[in-house]
């Protein structure tokens, strides 16, 4: 496997998902930090590698990836690992629940976060939009709960797949992010197949690497709190 592997990152953004694949990996990579703080994803460097101002970027020898789920099928590729083989039945089970998790729920996620790119400044309008999209993201959980149910070899077995790095920042995120100040909504423990998922997450090397990189606390998954990276900014 290459060794000239650069991540763009932003702490507790979706370049933490890289990272974790990267690490579960033991892939040599530099990271060159997206300072959010100075809007540095809009700058014309940045621009020039991700089109779209969004992070994460990846530097590689095939050229620059951006998509999240895009970076991390190519790392299950060059690498041959954290995805089921091909040609069997969990490889296309696998393959439907990663691009959902990036179609779906991430992108539910990135309305809520962000309504004004999507209906303008009117805030009525956008607290109306994000109560729609939470309730959008309980089904989605609710959905993921019950199709990883019926698939127990895809995620929070022995054998780690991408979808044990992707669902588990997805949750934080949601927990972190969702919730209104002192109207919690989001309990992990009803969904216990994606509880022991991210239960099996905070144990992994790779997550305590980045705990350490991106300051995310004691339980990142399982019992999330903001950020206090070492460097630049969570949003």
């Amino acid at each position: 496997m290459e060794k000239n592997l650069r991540l763009h990152y932003a702490p507790d953004n979706a370049s933490l998902i890289i990272r974790l694949a990267l690490d579960e990996l033991g892939l040599r990579y530099e990271t060159c930090l997206v300072d959010r703080a100075k809007n540095a994803q809009r700058l014309p460097d940045y621009l020039a590698l991700n089109p779209n101002g969004t992070i994460p970027a990846l530097e590689t020898s095939d050229g620059v990836l951006f998509e999240t789920a895009a970076i991390l099928l190519w790392l299950s590729e060059v690498t041959g690992q954290l995805a089921p083989a091909r040609g069997t039945a969990d490889r296309a089970q696998f393959l439907k629940w990663m691009v959902w998790c990036s179609n779906t729920l991430h992108v539910d996620l990135r309305h809520f976060f962000y309504p004004e790119k999507f209906i303008g400044p009117d805030h009525a309008q956008q607290i109306q939009l994000r109560d729609m999209f939470r309730a959008r993201i309980e089904r989605d959980l609710e959905i993921l709960e019950a199709g990883l149910a019926g698939a127990p070899g895809l995620a929070g077995g022995n054998t780690p797949t991408l979808l044990d790095f992707y669902i588990p920042c997805l949750l934080r995120w949601t927990k972190l992010y969702t919730e209104r100040p002192g109207q919690p909504w989001f309990d992990l423990s009803r969904h216990p197949v994606l509880h022991r998922i991210a239960q099996r997450a905070e144990t992994r090397a790779s997550t305590q690497a980045a705990q350490i990189a991106e300051g995310l606390g004691p339980h990142p998954f399982t019992a999330p709190i903001l950020a206090t990276p070492p460097e630049g900014s969570a949003s």
